[in-house]
């Protein structure tokens, strides 16, 4: 009797016991079929964000085997002059052409894992960037505000280095918004946003700011040439922001040069 009573409630147990649901994974795609799966696959949900001033959107898509999130992004604004929090900006720009001209050179460079896929799309009948949206734990504003030190913080620090010479190249005026920087869930960080980024300017904002840089993404610099670099972002960018990259990759490629001639190899390249 007492066998019988233990197995009525192990079975009842059993039956009440809450179901386990895994955390959803993150899709294992490559970069091209994240890029397919941004340009083909149905929009099923979305609702605007309430940071930011462009007014974007959180999409979910999905084409019947995969569902995922985006960010839509659709502004476009130019005007010759526009007074902003930190002065006034002639030739003003902030559009969504940016993000993706950011992506393909990206992968000109060798950093495209540090920013998402991103494709342009029509949606609600707006035309703008749709980006992969990125698994994250807080953006680079709240580690600072919280103090929270990176468990590998030389490995951090020389991914930052990264962020530092992409910020430059593009001439980002935003680039240091606390909300444009993605800490990931393993470290990883990632750049979004750059509706503001592409100036005209050809000198280099934070040269002093440019103390390390990654072999590879300096042989790359090193290595871009301007045609090539015009077929990749030519759709996005007009001539005068492709020539913008192309005088302020020559001061970067400079600079470096210059400290490694004054510290050595050791002190600058990593």
């Amino acid at each position: 009797m007492r066998n019988k009573r233990l197995c009525l409630e192990l079975c009842l147990a059993f039956i009440f016991l809450p179901a386990f649901c895994p955390a959803q994974e993150e899709p294992q795609l490559t970069r091209e079929q994240q890029r397919q799966f941004l340009l083909k696959a149905k929009v099923i949900r979305h609702e605007q964000l309430s940071k930011g001033i462009t007014r974007s959107y959180r999409l979910t898509l999905s084409d019947g085997v995969i569902t995922h999130k985006a960010h839509f992004q659709s502004i476009n604004e130019r005007r010759g002059y526009k007074e902003l929090d930190r002065g006034g900006e002639i030739n003003f720009v902030d559009s969504y052409l940016y993000n993706i001209a950011a992506c393909e050179l990206s992968e000109l460079l060798g950093l495209e894992g540090m920013i998402p896929v991103t494709v342009e799309r029509k949606w609600e009948r707006k035309i703008g960037a749709l980006a992969w949206w990125l698994p994250s734990q807080m953006t680079e504003g709240e580690r600072r505000e919280k103090k929270i030190t990176p468990p590998d913080l030389d490995a951090f620090n020389e991914l930052m280095h990264k962020v530092q010479v992409f910020c430059e190249l593009i001439c980002d005026t935003d680039r240091w918004n606390p909300g444009n920087i993605l800490i990931g869930n393993n470290w990883e960080v990632y750049m979004v946003d750059f509706s503001r980024a592409f100036r005209l300017y050809h000198d280099l904002k934070k040269p002093e700011k440019l103390v390390r840089c990654s072999r590879k993404l300096l042989e790359n610099l090193r290595a871009l040439d301007e045609k090539a670099l015009t077929e990749k972002v030519g759709s996005h960018l007009n001539d005068l922001e492709i020539k913008g990259i192309m005088k302020r990759r020559d001061k970067i490629v400079a600079h470096f040069e210059k400290l490694i001639a004054e510290k050595g190899e050791g002190a600058v390249l990593y």
